[in-house]
């Protein structure tokens, strides 16, 4: 035989609301109140997205300085991991320079490159490439820094960022690139703290 209980209101001992239904809209609580629930929160069988705010954010940088222009940064790439550091998981991977998300999501990337030069150099251009295929990429966003004039041992910062919409954690995928006026310039890199470095953030769903 199977039960069941009819009524528009569930109240505690105190006569406070717990669930209510008026006009086919269910209130469970009141203002105030907090809501735990245990196990999975559906949507018509689907499970329901976090909506505890940012899911995923990671950092990597560059360990070895370089010369010259470079696309992309391929080498010498670590995820952050000096004292202090923290992240939230599932973080990035990254192979030859090419990073994957560990999920779909919009994300927002952003790119700073340290660089050095003794004497004059007008300008480093920090570069996001993103690819919708896993093949062409394309310029997402790009940042110069620059000096003028005759000035030893000068160092720049260039910052860039972009949001990028992950439909499909197996096509789009981005990489990092750096180009330069003077062959000589160096871009910076340190495996102790974070000069040239790319960070993650997971905003939200796509």
């Amino acid at each position: 035989m199977t039960a069941i209980l009819k009524v528009d209101t569930i109240q505690d001992t105190a006569g406070n609301n717990i669930i209510n239904e008026s006009s086919d809209t269910i209130t469970i609580g009141a203002s105030g109140d907090t809501t735990n629930i245990i196990g999975t929160l559906q949507n018509n069988g689907a499970a329901v997205a976090s909506t505890n705010g940012i899911t995923s954010a990671d950092q990597w940088r560059l360990t070895t300085s370089f010369q010259g222009d470079v696309n992309p940064i391929a080498s010498n790439l670590e995820r952050a991991d000096q004292s202090g550091w923290g992240r939230i998981e599932p973080g990035m991977s990254q192979s030859s320079g090419v990073f994957t998300f560990p999920s779909t999501g919009i994300w927002k990337v952003e790119f700073n490159v340290m660089s050095y030069y003794s004497g004059e150099n007008r300008y480093t251009t920090a570069v996001i490439q993103a690819t919708t295929n896993n093949s062409s990429y394309v310029d997402q966003a790009n940042s110069d820094s620059g000096w003028s004039g005759n000035t030893s041992n000068v160092y720049g910062n260039s910052f860039t960022q972009t949001l990028v919409d992950v439909t499909d954690t197996s096509n789009v995928k981005v990489s990092f690139r750096v180009d330069v006026e003077d062959s000589s310039t160096s871009t910076q890199g340190d495996s102790t703290k974070s000069r040239t470095y790319m960070m993650f953030t997971r905003l939200g769903d796509t």
